[in-house]
C-alpha cells in the first residue's frame, strides 16, 4: 500500500522511470491491429526530422482484437514504443487521460489510430506552438466522413461548443492537438470531455490556435463514434460551462435561480392577497396558489443548494490546497 500510495505522488516522469523528452506522441487506440502499423512507420520518420527526444506512447483501451499483440511487437523493435494497456474499454477520455499522465514530453501531440489523421501534419502543430501558443489544435477542413451522420452533427455541436464555451474553435473533436505539457496534465478528464479540453484550458488563461489539417477516409476497421453520443456530449458542456463559470462561486448562478423563483412566487402571493382581500375572489379552485408556493419553496432550495455548494467548494479547495488560480512566470 506504501508503494501504491508513493507512485500516486510521483510526477509521470519518476513514475515511468525515463527522463524527459521534446516530443510526445499520445495515440489512443481500439481495436486497430492494422493501423497500428501503417501508423507507426509513417510516425518515425517524421519524427527523425523533426529531431530532438521523442517517444510514442499508444494506449490501447481494452481492445478485443490482436490490437496489443501489434504493440507488443513494435516495442520490441528498431524503434520501440511504450504502450498502455487497459483493462477493458473506458474511451477515448480516459486513454488521453492516460497518456497525459504517462507522458513525458514537454510538448504533447494527440492523434487518433484510425489513420484518419495525417502524421505530416504534426510539424505544422509544433511549429505554430513555437510562435508562443500553449494549445494548437487540428481543423479537418475537408473532413471526409458522413455529412448526416457525423459532419452536420460536428458542425452543430462546434458551433454550440464555441458559442457557450467562449473558446472559438472550428473543430473541437479532432483529436490531432498540441499541448504544453503543465497545460495537459493540470486538466482532470472525465466522461466525455477530452473534446473540451482547449475549453477546459482557457480557465488557466492559456493560448489556443488553430490550423488546418489533412483528413482521410477509414481504410481498417469500423468508427466507434455515431449520433449516440451526443446526448453525452451535450450533458458534459453543461459540466464544462459550470467549471469554467461557477466551479468556485456556485452560490452565484443558484442563487440567482433561486432569487428569481422565489420573488415570482412572492410576486404571485401578493397578486393572490389582493384579489382574495380586495375583490373577494375565491382561492380554493386557483391553481396560481399552488404554483406561487411552488416557486417560493422552489426558490429556497435553490439557494440553499447554492450555500451547500459553497462549503463544498471550500472543503475541496482548502483540504486538497489546490489554489484558484495558475501562475505562468514570476521574477524575483
Amino acid at each position: 500500500m506504501a508503494t501504491a500510495l508513493h507512485e500516486l505522488n510521483e510526477s509521470p516522469v519518476e513514475r515511468t522511470g525515463g527522463s524527459p523528452v521534446d516530443v510526445s506522441i499520445i495515440i489512443p487506440v481500439y481495436n486497430e491491429e492494422k493501423n497500428i502499423e501503417p501508423l507507426y512507420s509513417l510516425l518515425v520518420p517524421i519524427l527523425q526530422k523533426i529531431g530532438g527526444t521523442s517517444e510514442i506512447v499508444f494506449v490501447d483501451d481494452g481492445s478485443k482484437d490482436g490490437t496489443y499483440d501489434v504493440l507488443r511487437a513494435l516495442n520490441a523493435s528498431d524503434h520501440p514504443c511504450r504502450a498502455i494497456r487497459f483493462r477493458r474499454n473506458f474511451g477515448q477520455t480516459a486513454a488521453l487521460a492516460a497518456g497525459f499522465a504517462h507522458a513525458r514530453g514537454e510538448v504533447i501531440v494527440t492523434l487518433d489510430g484510425d489513420m484518419q489523421n495525417d502524421p505530416n501534419d504534426i510539424p505544422l502543430l509544433l511549429a505554430k506552438m513555437e510562435e508562443g501558443y500553449d494549445v494548437v489544435s487540428g481543423w479537418r477542413m475537408q473532413r471526409k466522413d458522413r455529412f448526416l451522420t457525423r459532419r452536420l452533427p460536428s458542425r452543430c455541436a462546434n458551433w454550440l461548443i464555441s458559442r457557450i464555451t467562449g473558446v472559438a474553435l472550428h473543430d473541437y473533436g479532432c483529436t490531432l492537438k498540441a499541448y504544453r505539457r503543465e497545460v495537459a496534465q493540470n486538466i482532470g478528464l472525465y466522461g466525455e470531455m477530452h473534446r473540451f479540453i482547449p475549453a477546459m484550458a482557457s480557465w488557466m488563461g492559456v493560448s489556443v490556435a488553430e490550423v488546418a489539417v489533412n483528413h482521410y477516409p477509414r481504410r481498417h476497421g469500423i468508427s466507434k463514434y455515431g449520433l449516440s453520443r451526443t446526448m453525452r456530449v451535450l450533458l458534459d458542456l453543461i459540466t464544462v460551462k459550470f467549471l469554467l463559470s461557477y466551479a468556485t462561486k456556485p452560490l452565484q448562478i443558484f442563487g440567482t435561480l433561486g432569487f428569481a423563483s422565489s420573488f415570482a412566487g412572492f410576486a404571485l402571493a401578493v397578486y393572490l392577497s389582493v384579489d382574495k382581500l380586495v375583490l373577494g375572489h375565491g382561492l380554493s379552485d386557483r391553481p396560481l396558489l399552488l404554483l406561487a408556493i411552488l416557486l417560493i419553496l422552489v426558490g429556497i432550495q435553490l439557494i440553499t443548494m447554492g450555500l451547500l455548494g459553497e462549503m463544498m467548494v471550500r472543503i475541496y479547495h482548502e483540504g486538497q490546497k489546490k489554489p484558484i488560480y495558475v501562475i505562468k512566470e514570476t521574477l524575483e
